[in-house]
């Protein structure tokens, strides 16, 4: 008698971890392909194709007017579903109906503004939204650093695994020298105390926790911003997890309301500001793209949009 077929989330997992994708692409390919079902009246994938697949995208675009990028995330869930996790590759599929949301200029903030936002906020949260504005990191990107991350020597900041499961280096601001160099020289204090938040082993990377076992329970390996509480990692271990990143975001919109500043900022503004700050400065685009870990050009070059660059010299016939 053959076994039990596992659960199509399991069978999603599992092939997203043995192809080591983050914990947030399988959220996000998880989210789709279940939205996809409940769009079909909950049929299996297994007995849908490619018209199926074209109807949901349509239906997004055309019903959702959901933007670009995201009917794109959508066509990779699914993409991925058929192709690695069914085995029943969908081909070229023809007939989309694509978004045309256009693409919204990011808010950015003045570098006072920056500050004013920056200063209503309690620790760790003040220095991780620092690490934001002033290296450009993603708030999940600051959320994740560890000790080792951090290179005092080169003035640099380690960014591991970030969006697209690259890693990258970034400037380390002059100015949270000193206050990082205070926070992990207290890591370290309490760690070799054996203070009660490090009695467990942290989190890691999925293939890492086999590859260097033991690391767990390392100084280096420490996270930056730890977790009040534990969870269970993917073996079913309590360990510590990096501080969520939602009670920064919800941290951050407490300060943007009481800063009185009238614009829609969140954690992700900062990084906004971090780009047109340097383009302001006179720093070339493509050492911009670089520290921010934009694989194409034309993702940075919106930021040249929202300073006018893309008009310089230009002078309007009425002077």
């Amino acid at each position: 008698m053959e076994g039990k077929q596992p659960k199509l989330r399991d069978q999603v997992r599992a092939v997203v971890r043995v192809n080591h994708y983050s914990i947030r692409t399988e959220k996000a390919y998880w989210y789709w392909i279940r939205f996809f079902i409940r769009y079909h009246q909950m049929k299996h994938p297994k007995d849908m194709g490619q018209k199926d697949v074209r109807d949901f995208l349509t239906w997004l675009a055309v019903e959702r007017n959901v933007a670009m990028a995201t009917q794109a995330q959508a066509l990779n869930a699914l993409v991925f579903l058929y192709d690695s996790v069914l085995g029943q590759p969908l081909g070229e599929i023809e007939g989309i109906v694509r978004s045309k949301k256009p693409r919204k200029l990011p808010v950015v903030l003045t570098h006072d503004e920056s500050m004013a936002i920056i200063n209503r906020l309690g620790q760790p949260d003040q220095l991780i939204a620092s690490l934001m504005y002033g290296a450009g990191l993603r708030v999940t990107e600051a959320c994740r650093l560890r000790v080792k991350d951090i290179d005092f020597n080169l003035q640099l900041i380690v960014v591991r695994d970030g969006k697209g499961a690259k890693d990258r280096t970034t400037l380390l601001p002059a100015s949270l020298v000193e206050p990082l160099q205070s926070r992990i020289k207290e890591i370290r204090h309490r760690f070799k105390e054996k203070s009660d938040e490090y009695a467990h082993p942290v989190s890691m990377p999925h293939a890492l926790s086999r590859k260097y076992p033991g690391a767990n329970r390392s100084l280096e390996w420490q996270w930056l911003f730890s977790s009040l509480s534990l969870c269970a990692d993917q073996f079913g271990e309590a360990v510590r997890h990096h501080r969520h990143v939602s009670s920064v975001q919800k941290s951050v919109r407490n300060a943007v309301s009481e800063s009185g500043i009238g614009k829609r900022a969140g954690c992700h503004t900062f990084r906004h500001t971090f780009a047109t700050e340097l383009l302001k400065r006179g720093n070339d685009i493509r050492t911009v793209q670089d520290l921010l870990g934009h694989s194409d050009l034309r993702t940075t070059q919106i930021y040249t949009h929202v300073l006018g660059q893309g008009f310089a010299g230009v002078r309007s016939p009425l002077g």
